[in-house]
């Protein structure tokens, strides 16, 4: 049995199909057309009600939503894969807590700074939206930076799939990362033997 991905190119779905690819899992992907707005059709709102990519659907039917979330139950259904470090491990508990941090500060940063409008119902008060979210994102990526600058990667000497997440994130932000420490995690999740196509299949930057 294989898992359904509900994504589309160039999205969130990135992340949870890099780590099925790691994972070494069958997997199929059903491609969801948001410029046509299939995300609110009432076939893919059955599946996730907030209308949101990605989605994935379990080989026992179940239905998990929420990137962040969706990654961290894959590496615990395959936790000899290399997605994270072992669980009940100090590495362990730094992945969890950077899956967190960067779904909280910098997803959800990256949303208020695109998606301006769904903050706030005040047409003057967007650029002041805009605004926090950019300031929001910078202080959030100099955390990451400084603690990229005792450890090679997020969890230690490894790759693992909270890299590949702070990646993806760069690849979006509209604020400044090239700090050092971001730039190589993001190199080495380019250069991955696994990683690196499927961040080229989805037309993120190099």
């Amino acid at each position: 049995m294989s898992y359904t991905l509900y994504s589309r190119t160039g999205t969130g779905g990135f992340i949870v199909e890099a780590a099925l690819a790691k994972a070494g899992a069958e997997f199929a992907v059903v491609e969801i057309d948001t410029s046509k707005g299939e995300q609110n059709s009432p076939e893919y709102l059955a599946i996730n009600p907030m209308g949101q990519i990605p989605a994935l659907r379990a080989p026992d039917g179940a239905v998990l939503t929420e990137s962040a979330a969706i990654v961290i139950h894959l590496a615990n259904v395959f936790p000899d894969q290399g997605l994270a470090p072992k669980p009940a491990t100090s590495d362990h508990a730094a992945f969890l807590r950077w899956m967190f941090f960067m779904a909280i500060n910098l997803y959800e940063g990256d949303v208020r700074y695109y998606y301006t409008d769904r903050y706030t119902t005040d047409p003057d008060g967007l650029e002041g939206v805009k605004a926090a979210a950019a300031a929001h994102m910078s202080k959030s990526f100099a955390i990451v930076e400084e603690a990229l600058e005792k450890t090679p990667y997020l969890c230690g000497d490894d790759l693992s799939i909270g890299d590949v997440y702070l990646a993806m994130l760069m690849n979006w932000c509209p604020v400044d990362s090239s700090a050092p420490g971001l730039q190589r995690v993001k190199q080495a999740v380019i250069a991955d033997a696994v990683y690196g196509p499927v961040w080229r299949a989805h037309g993120f930057k190099t």
